[in-house]
């Protein structure tokens, strides 16, 4: 089982290089790969697809002795080994361990995740918020430099840190005071990572404190503030997205909005309510239209379970739809993985 082309199997191969010693003896299957998930748009199509196939895996060869962290990690070292791509846990923890209408809270030093639910003190579930991802339909090519460059920023910071705090063993460890007093010890560069970091955290923190009473209200602030951090102190954002921001807060109903993924391009994420969806949602289209000439797209979305088998026989009976249209209904926003004939990937031990 070796890398290659074509590059998005690569995701495919390496995860099933994770489950090696789980499969049968020259175990092969047929299978092709179905999504409504935009590509390269920063709504972590890979991670989805790397914990699609492993569930696959799973289910086609009964194995149960893979927990959902375990999968998780085993798909993200997929992705580092295969798609030569240093990712983090997030996307690959998100996909294997969403819950129905929660939010996923994860500590990457520990690995520890708690849900935190998403429309609690609603009077029902047709006032409950939802989340509207906007596709920029733009991204910037760059020298692909970006985060290797932002790893090191921070990792600088840290030592700067560390001379004067010892306890700080990562941005996590540290404050905004203990940055401001080591700011003269920093290039400025540095020291904007840093501060993005700290404040990130403490905002994550505050957004599920908020969300956990129901208050929407200073949630989206933290997701705009989130924004903002992003674009002048992280310097990952773009023109296209910093629009589609300030033209999703122009909206009344909209809690609050920011981009999402790495940057540069991709997508916004706006917390709104749904009854304010529809305006927004004309209002984004033609607006970014009139300032950018690109259209983009609107997708309303709701926390949903991670990855998991359908029943596509029992799904098409009860459906009015066709198999295909079937399919999407069930599984919006993620990749159903499906044993129909597309591409072979024959495994051998070695």
């Amino acid at each position: 089982m070796t890398k290659g082309l074509p590059a998005w199997a690569n995701y495919i191969k390496g995860t099933i290089y994770q489950y090696l010693n789980d499969l049968p003896a020259n175990f092969s299957f047929d299978a092709v790969i179905c999504s409504n998930v935009p590509l390269g748009s920063g709504l972590s199509s890979s991670a989805s697809l790397e914990v699609a196939t492993a569930t696959f895996l799973e289910k086609l060869c009964s194995i149960n002795n893979v927990s959902k962290v375990e999968k998780a990690l085993r798909c993200q070292q997929a992705e580092h080994t295969f798609a030569d791509t240093p990712c983090g846990i997030m996307d690959q923890f998100i996909s294997a361990l969403g819950k129905d209408d929660n939010l996923l809270l994860i500590d990457c030093r520990s690995r520890e995740y708690s849900t935190c639910e998403l429309g609690i003190n609603m009077e029902d579930n047709k006032t409950k918020p939802i989340v509207l991802v906007t596709n920029s339909n733009i991204k910037h090519k760059l020298a692909g430099s970006e985060y290797p460059d932002r790893v090191k920023q921070c990792n600088e910071a840290v030592k700067v840190l560390q001379s004067q705090y010892p306890e700080v063993k990562a941005l996590r460890d540290a404050t905004v005071d203990m940055l401001d007093a080591v700011k003269d010890n920093l290039s400025e560069v540095c020291f904007k990572r840093a501060r993005h970091c700290i404040g990130e955290d403490k905002r994550t923190l505050a957004t599920v404190k908020a969300i956990s009473i129901g208050d929407y209200i200073t949630a989206g602030k933290m997701m705009t503030q989130s924004h903002e951090s992003l674009r002048d102190d992280y310097e990952v954002s773009c023109n296209e997205l910093d629009i589609l921001v300030e033209l999703a807060l122009e909206i009344p109903g909209v809690y609050g909005s920011r981009m999402t993924g790495g940057g540069f391009g991709g997508c916004t994420v706006t917390l709104v309510h749904i009854n304010a969806v529809t305006a927004l949602t004309d209002h984004l289209k033609l607006k970014y239209f009139e300032r950018t000439g690109i259209h983009c797209e609107c997708i309303e979305a709701i926390p949903s379970a991670g990855a998991d088998s359908v029943d596509i026989t029992d799904l098409i009976a009860k459906s009015k739809k066709s198999p295909y249209e079937a399919i999407y209904w069930a599984a919006p926003l993620t990749f159903v993985a499906l044993a129909f004939i597309a591409y072979r990937f024959v495994v051998t031990k070695k």
